[in-house]
């Protein structure tokens, strides 16, 4: 009875407007806000305006998790940020962002780059991984 009160209480949806607060919350409650600029609410508001694919996951109401993607939906879905809040982790919610995300995009390849904490987390849920990634974060880099 209690795990059916737990799943009852636990949704997953599309969602179109999620708030800089709510996102930004998640973020630093999963630690993904060592990589993400989350003192930085204009440059978070821009990360939700242009992911055109947002899957959340959320407890009795509050945010526990997202998936933020950005794709084409037909060649590739760059998920950027997969978090769930520490408190909530292995319990499946990261793999079923993750599943939603593809089912959302079953004709694109889900793309992603591992946070160094989550190296081995991704192969453990199914995926591939690939060896030959490259970034550029600064253009005075180029040469």
């Amino acid at each position: 009875m209690y795990l059916e009160i737990i799943y009852t209480m636990l949704t997953y949806q599309i969602e179109k407007n999620l708030s800089v607060e709510e996102f930004t919350e998640v973020l630093i409650n999963s630690t993904l806000s060592e990589r993400r600029p989350v003192n930085d609410p204009g440059r978070i508001a821009k990360m939700l305006e242009y992911g055109n694919l947002i899957v959340t996951a959320r407890f009795d109401g509050k945010i526990i998790g997202v998936a933020r993607s950005l794709t084409d939906f037909f060649y590739c879905t760059y998920l950027s940020d997969l978090a769930v809040d520490s408190k909530f982790q292995k319990q499946g919610i990261g793999k079923e962002l993750v599943r939603l995300t593809k089912l959302e995009t079953p004709k694109a390849k889900l793309i992603l780059l591992a946070a160094p904490k989550a190296v081995n987390y991704y192969s453990k849920i199914g995926m591939t991984r690939h060896e030959n990634c490259y970034f550029l974060e600064n253009i005075t880099d180029l040469k």
